[in-house]
């Protein structure tokens, strides 16, 4: 079972910026699948953020984040980032990074991004 492990996390003030980052333990990840991000707030479904696809890097990004959220990846590193700026508060939520689509495919524990007022 591949392991993905998110990090960069934090509390910030809105407006803020943060770059959250996952790492996967099988090098052939991102290069042979979809990837993306979600999120997870109290009190609501997951929501997909952004994706990117494994080999031309086509983005795609959720409205609420559009223009804000830049999605990235090396395969060399078996990384992908999600770059964050003009956090807003309701940005809140646990990050969570895994295949698109991600049926079948366990979520890790996430990064918890806390952006407050």
């Amino acid at each position: 079972q591949v392991q993905l492990v998110e990090s960069g996390g934090g509390s910030v003030q809105a407006g803020g910026s943060l770059t959250l980052s996952c790492v996967a333990s099988d090098s052939r990840l991102f290069s042979r699948n979809t990837m993306a991000w979600f999120r997870l707030a109290p009190g609501k479904m997951r929501e997909l953020v952004a994706r990117i696809t494994s080999t031309t890097g086509d983005t795609w990004y959720a409205t609420s984040v559009k223009g804000r959220f830049t999605i990235s990846k090396d395969n060399a590193r078996n990384t992908m980032y999600l770059q964050m700026n003009d956090l807003k508060t309701e940005d809140t939520a646990v990050y969570h990074c895994n295949k698109f689509p991600s049926s079948g495919s366990p979520f890790g524990q996430g990064t918890q991004v806390t952006v407050s007022s």
